[in-house]
């Protein structure tokens, strides 16, 4: 029994990795690509992206919003694991985008995802606009740029499900978040936002060391 969460270090993480991790081939081939490209260090970790699919399955979503995709990791990982329905992924950026569409045809999971390319301000707005999308989606991750977390959560508010769950990435931001000296904008969006979620009444809410920190909130 302990009082706090264990500290991994790499030996201990590795062998969490070994005990754990099913990784599907085409996740493994992602993650190798993806090191290789300009900000790589914005892709989730392979526990990370296996914590996911475990809430996919668990919560049976088959209709699932992504903000943010990069180069398609954890749109591929909700995708395997929900298996049928659709996930809509929001990213701006077309060449990261193209190398995530590859992987997704050889998972053969492409006919599940569709991608809306622009800002996420500009494509959650229109889904918003949209009767049909309100309180359609079963689960949100949100894994973009950090200073507009708070903007997009109360759009993804009139997006998901009652019972449905949000998750926000990086609420850690790397033990920043804790450290009053450290006034980088990203890191003040970020407290800023933890701070507000814990007090929001409209949300039940968790905050687990997964990754770089993962909050998950369920509408209420």
């Amino acid at each position: 029994m302990s009082k706090n969460t264990i500290q991994l270090d790499d030996h201990l993480y590795e062998y969490l990795l070994d005990v754990s991790l099913r990784e599907h081939n085409a996740l493994r081939s992602l993650r190798d690509e993806t090191l290789s490209l300009s900000g790589s260090q914005m892709q989730i970790s392979p526990d990370q992206g296996q914590f996911m699919a475990f809430m996919v399955r668990a919560i049976r979503a088959s209709n699932i919003l992504e903000i943010g995709t990069y180069t398609g990791y954890s749109a591929l990982v909700c995708a395997l694991a929900m298996k049928n329905g659709r996930l809509i992924t929001l990213d701006r950026d077309p060449v990261m985008t193209g190398v995530a569409e590859k992987y997704w045809k050889l998972a053969k999971v492409d006919h599940l995802i569709e991608h809306m390319l622009g800002t996420a301000m500009d494509s959650l707005n229109h889904l918003v606009s949209t009767e049909q999308n309100l309180g359609s989606f079963d689960m949100i991750f949100i894994d973009a740029d950090k200073r507009n977390y708070h903007a997009y959560y109360e759009l993804c508010l009139q997006l998901i499900s009652k019972d449905g769950i949000i998750l926000f990435d990086n609420v850690l931001w790397s033990g920043d978040v804790a450290d009053p000296n450290n006034e980088e904008k990203e890191t003040i969006a970020l407290r800023e936002l933890n701070q507000f979620l814990h007090g929001d009444d409209r949300v039940n809410i968790t905050m687990i060391p997964v990754g770089d920190g993962i909050t998950m909130v369920q509408k209420i």
